[in-house]
């Protein structure tokens, strides 16, 4: 009898493994973190450890918040820190940690048809792309790298006309190949362009200001707006991606022997 009841045991437990199947994250992001290859860097190290997947939807920040306040996904990693502090602000999001950080830059043609390589003052960079009437390929997809572009514009108080200007409304890995099949100038996080600079050509132009400062920051959606999302899943990607081993792999992460981004991680925000 005692023999039965534990292979009657066993055959339960046996029956209850598919209920500790894989568990489904739902992850918006920027095309920067995608396009770079960093994710899928990471990520595998993520769900080996935790017994998740994650599936990943790249877009730009502007997409990407939109879809986790509409609750189609469990969390989010952006980079536009206003948008995100309105997020949270609006009861959106909870839990928002820092993770990272990489730089903008601003590329072109090897020709320089605005004289701006070398430059570390981003506005005046801007300024004289727009006085020599060189082409500029803006995302125009309220990305976060859009955000930050228009916001300089605006500090210029000038931005090109006419056919000088092109809004593409495409991701960065597609607007940089559209820089170098038009000879143009573009704003790309330098992840992304790291990614891209054999197949594209492209030249840093300007680097080093401040104000091209670029951090990225994780936040999980709020489940007390949405039931039936997969909090627990976001809390241990967000715990994982800010711990010790996450931010190690983050630093590890590297093209053609290039660190592209730097952890930052530290206490909630």
């Amino acid at each position: 009898m005692r023999v039965a009841a534990l292979a009657l045991a066993f055959g339960c437990s046996a029956a209850a493994l598919p209920a500790m199947a894989q568990q489904v994250i739902k992850l918006s992001t920027t095309t920067s973190t995608d396009n770079s290859g960093l994710l899928k860097f990471l990520l595998p190290a993520f769900e080996a450890k935790t017994n998740n997947k994650v599936n990943v939807i790249s877009v730009g920040t502007g997409k990407a918040l939109e879809l986790a306040k509409n609750g189609d996904v469990d969390v989010t990693l952006v980079h536009a820190r206003a948008a995100e502090d309105k997020f949270v602000a609006e009861g959106h999001g909870i839990n928002r940690r820092d993770v990272m950080y990489n730089d903008f830059i601003i590329v072109g043609p090897t020709g320089d048809p605005a004289g701006i390589a070398g430059s570390k003052d981003v506005i005046a960079a801007m300024k004289k792309i727009v006085s020599s009437k060189a082409k500029f390929i803006s995302r125009g997809d309220n990305s976060g790298t859009d955000q930050m572009e228009k916001a300089y514009w605006k500090e210029a108080d000038t931005k090109p006309q006419g056919s000088a200007y092109v809004s593409a409304g495409l991701g960065m890995g597609e607007v940089l190949n559209m820089a170098a099949e038009m000879q143009a100038y573009t704003l790309t996080d330098r992840a992304t362009y790291g990614a891209y600079r054999a197949k594209t050509g492209l030249v840093v132009a300007v680097e080093g200001d401040q104000k091209m400062f670029n951090p990225y920051g994780i936040i999980a959606v709020n489940p007390a707006k949405y039931k039936d999302i997969n909090h627990k899943g976001a809390m241990q990607l967000i715990q994982w991606i800010t711990s010790d081993e996450g931010q190690r792999k983050i630093a590890d992460f590297k093209v053609d022997g290039q660190q592209l981004f730097f952890p930052s991680a530290k206490s909630a925000k």
